[in-house]
Order: structure tokens, then sequence, then C-alpha cells
């Protein structure tokens, strides 16, 4: 036989070992977001999207994985660095990674006629929703990205006004409310700013408006379009449409958990400690209800977070490892599993064999993936911890400020003690990769690259003493 025959047939034994992680459903998300983040980064090293000499092209990749991934660290000042052209770069990488590339894969099949693979179906369903893999998809979208458009553009209108009273200058107003807007409701937590809300802190309007769009932003869209379909009833009131009295169990969930976790971030920051530019109460109340709702995923910041005290450096650590929603633009092992495994905790604890949340079992199949999960996102970060520890040897790094960094990476946060402009190269490419798992989330790049295999092989039971 021929040398050629051979190497044909290893390239088609090599095209058959490698055909199910190129057809698999999560390789159309983890290479969508990918193809984003290094057209992103091409775009942004482009000469007039920043100053002279400013930006290489490792920083163009981190603040494109950075806008894609809906993070907000930062390596190069945002608002001095890069021109007004990169920042709309960077408002729409923000757009396009808080929707999600899927979403506007999707849209894009169905505008030109053709029907999406069930497997892109799947990851769609697992991504956004929880409808059936049969559901006309093009509506759904429609109407995530009408709820998308008309809260950005409230928000936009109430910062506009409150900062054009406080500026007087209209044009600059409107720029900084569509940017600021867009970037809470995605959770970037980008700012036009060098101090992002620093100097804004006074102004409580602005706060709110801020806040109520990182938390409808991190509800995901399964709330939000639940919430859309009871809306409807009301608006169009000549048509008989009575929406369901109760909740879904998900949202339910969302909700329950949301709250709690907002509270006890603001108690607990209350009780540990702010900086020492908040003197009176309503600045600390202030201060620490901001930080609670935007340590879980969004990033901006109004005290300065290297100045914080450790044990409310922890409790953000906390909640920024918890994240959001699913379904939404946050990153983290995300409310709903947090809430499952205090659920499964409880249950073994009084030797219960189900897991019940709000009345209602949780599956087995849910269960196995939250665990997965959660290991999953321990063993990352801990061996994230590991090696900044081992690069990052700048003068004044403590082990609070690594940790801090990589779990805000991690959770898609963009929160920072001042690490990330002095990370090594090494460091910046581990950060880099970490947003991204973060936002695509562990489980989805596990179950690509170790495919699912049925063993029919059933091994004797082993009694091991434990703790």
């Amino acid at each position: 036989m021929s040398s050629g025959f051979f190497r044909n047939a290893a390239f088609y034994l090599l095209i058959n070992r490698f055909a199910p992680f190129l057809r698999s459903p999560q390789f159309l998300l983890i290479s969508g977001f990918s193809a984003v983040i290094w057209v992103g980064a091409v775009f942004l090293w482009l000469p007039w999207s920043h100053q002279p000499g400013k930006v290489s092209f490792l920083n163009a990749l981190f603040t494109s994985t950075s806008s894609v991934c809906v993070t907000g660290l930062i390596v190069v000042d945002t608002s001095t660095v890069y021109t007004t052209f990169g920042q709309v770069v960077i408002l729409l990488l923000i757009q396009t990674g808080g929707l999600g590339v899927m979403t506007f894969a999707a849209l894009t099949f169905q505008m030109l006629g053709r029907r999406l693979s069930l497997q892109s179906q799947m990851v769609l369903h697992d991504s956004f929703f929880q409808q059936d893999i049969g559901s006309d998809f093009r509506h759904l979208f429609f109407r995530i990205l009408m709820t998308t458009v008309a809260i950005e553009a409230v928000g936009m209108m109430v910062i506009g006004l409150a900062l054009f009273v406080r500026t007087g200058n209209w044009g600059q107003s409107c720029y900084s409310a569509l940017f600021h807007s867009i970037s809470a409701f995605c959770n970037a937590g980008f700012s036009i700013y060098k101090d992002s809300l620093v100097d804004l802190r006074d102004n409580q309007i602005i706060l709110a408006a801020i806040m109520l769009l990182i938390i409808a932003g991190g509800l995901g869209h399964a709330v939000l379009l639940e919430f859309w379909r009871r809306l409807r009833p009301v608006w169009n009131q000549g048509h008989d449409q009575t929406p369901s009295r109760f909740w879904s169990t998900h949202a339910r969930v969302v909700w329950r958990m949301t709250c709690c976790l907002i509270v006890i971030g603001t108690l607990g920051i209350l009780f540990f400690g702010l900086t020492k530019d908040e003197v009176g109460w309503v600045e600390r109340v202030s201060g620490a209800l901001f930080q609670s709702v935007t340590a879980r995923t969004a990033g901006f910041n109004t005290v300065n977070c290297g100045a914080l005290p450790l044990s409310s450096l922890m409790l953000i650590i906390m909640l920024m490892f918890i994240g959001g929603s699913p379904g939404s633009c946050a990153g983290g092992i995300k409310t709903t599993s947090f809430a499952i495994w205090l659920a499964e905790m409880r249950s073994k604890l009084r030797g219960s064999q189900e897991v019940k949340i709000l009345d209602r079992q949780v599956p087995p199949e849910i269960l196995w993936r939250n665990t997965i999960l959660i290991r999953l996102a321990a063993a990352w970060n801990i061996f994230g911890i590991f090696l900044l520890l081992y690069t990052e040897t700048a003068p004044g790094v403590g082990m609070h400020d690594v940790v801090f960094e990589q779990i805000s990476a991690f959770g898609t946060v963009g929160l920072s003690t001042g690490l990330t402009e002095k990370l090594s190269v090494v460091g910046r490419l581990w950060i880099i990769l970490t947003m991204f798992i973060g936002r695509v989330g562990p489980l989805t790049v596990a179950m690509w690259i170790i495919p699912e295999r049925h063993v029919m092989i059933r091994y004797p039971r082993g009694r091991i003493m434990i703790g």
C-alpha cells in the first residue's frame, strides 16, 4: 500500500476521534465566545481605539475578554487610555456578552429562514431559559431583546437626568448614562470614570438606578421572561389572559436567594466595617448596600476595596463565589446552585433521602450536576490561587489580594484590591482564562473536554472511614 493511503487513513481516524468534540453543543458556546473575544481584541488593538503606545495586544485581549465575559477587570484605565471609538467597541462587546453569543446566532439563523440544530437548541435551553426544545426561539429571543432594551432605556433616562442636573452637560450625561446603563444591566462593571462610581456615591438616585439594573440583569432571562408574561395581561386588558397565580419553582428560588444574599451582605459589611471615608450612617448604609449588590457579579464600587477590612473582603469573596442566577449575565456558581447545596446539606443531616426546596423535590440529575459544578469551581479556584501566589511577587501584594482577584475573575465580578494592573504576563493570561471559564461555566467546559461514557462494569463496595 502507498504512503498516501496511510496518511488518508490517519487523517480520517483523527477526524473521527475529535468529531464528537466539534459537534458537541458545548463547543458551539465555547467557540462563539472565543471568536467574539478575539475579534474584539483586534479592534481594541487598532491605533484609533487607544492612545498611542498605551495598549499591547495582551492588554487588548485582556480587555476584550473582560468585556465579553462581562467581568470589568481592567489593566489600563478605560476613561483615559481608550478613545471614544475604543469605548464604543467595549460597550458593544459588553452587550454581546451580556445577551449571549448564542442569542445573536439563533436570531441570525431564524432571520435567514434556517432551523437551529437540536444541539444548538440544547445549549440555548441550558443557558437562558427552561422551555421545551421545540419552542419558537425567535419570539422568545425578541422578548429577551425587548425586555433588555426597555430596562436599559429606563435606566439610561434616570441616570442621564441625574447626571445632567449634576453636571449641566447634556451630551456627556447621555453618553455616560448609556454606557453605565448597559454596563450595569449586563453586570459588566466597566465605567468611564477613573475611580468607578466613587465620585458619585453621594448621588442616591444614580446609585439606586445602578443597583436596580444590576439586580434585574442578575435575575436571569428565565425569570425576566416569566415576569414579562405576567405583565402582558395587565397591558392587554381587552384580552382574556389570566396569568398563573404561582411563580415557577426556579423563579421563587431565584427571588428568595437574591433578596437574602443582598440583606445578609449589607448587614455583614455594616458589621465588619467599611473604609474611613464613610462617616455618616447614610453613607455607611448606602455603601454597604451598594457593595452587597455589586459584589455578586457587577463590579462597580463606591468604596476603595483595597482599604476595606479583611473580614469585609472575606464576605465579599463569598458573595462573588456565589454570583448571580442561571441564564443571566452573572458568573459564579449561581444562586440556585447555592440554594440546592444548602437544601442537600440540610436533608443529609436530617437523614432524609429526598432533597426538597419550597415543597418541591430536586431531581437526582440536578443534584449530581450541582455537586460536580461546585467541586469543579472549588478545584479551579484553589489551583488558581496557588498559581497566582507563585507568579505574583510584586511588592505589597498579599494573599488576600490574590484570593480576591482570583474569585473576582471567576465570578466575572470585576472588583479588585489593586492587583490587576500589577499582574505579570502569566498572571494576566491566567485571569483571562479564568474570566472565560467563569462566563461559560466550568461544567460546560468539563462536559466538552470529558465526554460522557456509559460503563457497564460494577465494582465491589469498599468501606472507608471518614471524619
